[in-house]
């Protein structure tokens, strides 16, 4: 396995492409599924979960080819469709249940894996698979698998009210709803702009959506949706990321495809925090206000409040803020990993269940930590940018998931880092 070692010390300066969203491009990827003639999406990340997907989708029929550096994804799936999703690709990535949605509503039964270890009240496909139900889908479990069959062999428009605003389940619905015959209400839908992503190429292949981007969703199914080619969403985890790098290192970075409104409550905390965010012509250029961070308080909620994928980074940026802070982590369980790391590297952290209180040092120091996550591993990596000294990041596999070329766009802005190969 792969470390980062990065030597701390020095401000930021310079521009950091911002890539294409992991999460958009894993549900725009299944949408494939949904029409005979080619998907082609622009702006795709370059990421080990998009190879685990382009995998599943070839061994349900689908062609995928890969141009541009991976940063072009033409698809079709114009012939016989396999509708057995197996568990030894599912396993690898939980997005892979977005298939169930799209092999249903074309073919009217589908047989998907549930990723290893999971029971369905657990981990929640429940909300899912309850929402197809109501849609006129038979659904049992056996042997590890959903087996999903359409009465009549079709889905039939219904209306969804989700006990909670699941993104996967909002994605899958609106994907099986786009064929089903009637009008489809998703009531208590997800809000996040990976939704409204979504919605955009359905409607660019003929879908008729409307109300993405609010909590109600109605869906008018079509008979067939045509090919279209889409741009994927700027990735707002990717950009949030490294906009903290200079909040934490110092000097003025410009995050090339970074908007405001991606992340407007993360925006507001750097605000409180002492962080200047200034829109450009090419996206955002960040640095801090006065060489000072401010302690702030912070909650986990769904879009469009402050996203739990920026929960460890931001809390690697307080532990040297002026005061203390606290994080309160809503949305996932045992989501405070990396806090017993940044204990290694001097910061004075207590985890209690469901929140985290920071009290800020004057200045981290290096040592080598172990990345338990995607999150975890990238917001080690900033701490150590920051930090006196040298840290060794090992497990840093966790990173390819979830972003491109990291050790370049660090590099490129004056970061002293590299990956190593460990022996």
């Amino acid at each position: 396995m792969d470390s980062i070692v990065v030597k701390g010390g020095g401000a930021l300066s310079g521009q950091i492409p911002i890539a294409g969203a992991k999460n958009a491009c894993l549900t725009l990827m299944p949408a494939t599924l949904l029409s005979e003639e080619p998907l082609t999406l622009t702006n795709a990340p370059r990421l080990s979960d998009i190879r685990t997907m382009t995998e599943l989708l070839r061994s349900l029929g689908a062609e995928v080819t890969s141009m541009q550096d991976g940063q072009v994804l033409a698809m079709s799936c114009h012939g016989e469709i396999n509708t057995r999703a197996e568990y030894d690709i599912v396993r690898k990535m939980r997005a892979s249940n977005l298939v169930l949605g799209p092999l249903l509503a074309r073919e009217g039964h589908a047989q998907v894996s549930l990723p290893g270890g999971c029971a369905i009240g657990a981990r929640p496909m429940d909300i899912h698979t309850d929402g197809l139900a109501l849609m006129g889908a038979e659904i049992d479990l056996r042997d590890g698998y959903l087996h999903a069959k359409a009465q009549g062999g079709a889905l039939k428009g219904a209306v969804i009210d989700f006990p909670f605003a699941s993104v996967g389940a909002t994605e899958n619905i609106m994907m099986a709803a786009t064929l089903a015959k009637g009008t489809t209400v998703i009531k208590n839908a997800a809000r996040e702009p990976e939704i409204v992503d979504l919605a955009d190429c359905l409607r660019a292949m003929g879908a008729q959506i409307e109300g993405d981007g609010t909590s109600r969703i109605e869906i008018q199914g079509v008979d067939r949706l045509h090919g279209a080619t889409h741009r994927v969403v700027t990735d707002r985890i990717e950009l949030g990321t490294y906009m903290l790098a200079p909040a934490m290192c110092g000097g003025e970075v410009e995050l090339l495809g970074g908007r405001i409104d991606l992340l407007s409550a993360f925006c507001e905390k750097l605000d409180a925090a002492g962080i200047d965010v200034t829109e450009t012509d090419k996206g955002l250029k960040v640095a801090r206000r006065n060489g000072v961070i401010n302690a702030v308080n912070v909650t986990t909620e769904p879009f469009p409040g402050f996203p739990t994928d920026l929960q460890a980074q931001m809390m690697a940026l307080l532990c040297t803020a002026d005061g203390t802070s606290v994080l309160e982590e809503k949305i996932f369980e045992n989501r405070f990993m990396h806090a017993p790391e940044l204990i290694r590297m001097g910061a004075d952290i207590e985890v209690h269940g469901g929140t985290a209180t920071v009290h800020g040092v004057k200045k981290l120091k290096g040592a080598p930590v172990m990345a338990t996550d995607l999150r975890a591993s990238i917001s080690l990596i900033l701490a150590g940018m920051a930090a006196e000294g040298e840290t060794r990041v090992s497990r840093v596999y966790h990173l390819d998931r979830g972003y491109e070329h990291v050790v370049a766009k660090l590099r490129g802005v004056g970061a002293n880092i590299e990956r190593i190969k460990d022996q």
